[in-house]
């Protein structure tokens, strides 16, 4: 069986990144054969390369590629480092959690539509917080490596659902 649309894959990758140009890659993420990655291929949930890269894989099948920042979750964009006035962390005569919001943090938000993200805290002054709301993967390449594990057919809940059901996905 090769991997196609509404199919149950499981894989063992390694990912790591480089930016910049730099050949000095950065281990981001490792499964294992106790915690494979299982997923829906091809319903959207993933990044369109990362899908094309194993299209057509069998069981056993070893992939290595890399995906281009600007493939996978984009160029770093300086309209997305903002300065949020003060008062937005604070009410009225209540002190700022300096625990919580210094740099280096990432801060759960939400934008004035309802949208919630995650912020980097990159600066703390006495009026501002500069943030940075680039994805924490933007700007970098992302580099894959890994084997096939497994592929089935998905059940008709799991394509009514959207997502995979029993043993590395989701439990009902």
């Amino acid at each position: 069986m090769m991997i196609d649309d509404k199919m149950v894959v499981s894989v063992n990758y390694r990912l790591t990144v480089s930016s910049d140009g730099s050949i000095q890659e950065e281990l981001v993420e490792e499964t294992n054969a106790e915690q494979p990655f299982v997923f829906l291929f091809g319903v959207g949930g993933l990044l369109e390369e990362f899908e094309n890269n194993l299209r057509g894989l069998k069981s056993g099948d070893v992939f290595d590629f890399v995906i281009k920042s600007e493939n996978g979750y984009g160029v770093n964009n300086d309209e997305n480092v903002v300065r949020i006035p003060m008062a937005a962390f604070v009410a009225d005569g209540e002190e700022l959690d300096t625990e919580m919001v210094s740099p280096g943090n990432f801060l759960p938000m939400v934008d004035d539509r309802g949208n919630q993200m995650q912020g980097l805290v990159l600066e703390v002054t006495e009026e501002h917080i500069v943030m940075d709301f680039n994805h924490p993967l933007a700007g970098k390449d992302l580099h894959f490596s890994g084997t096939v594990n497994d592929i089935r057919s998905a059940s008709a809940e799991e394509l009514s659902h959207g997502h995979v059901h029993g043993a590395g996905g989701h439990q009902h």
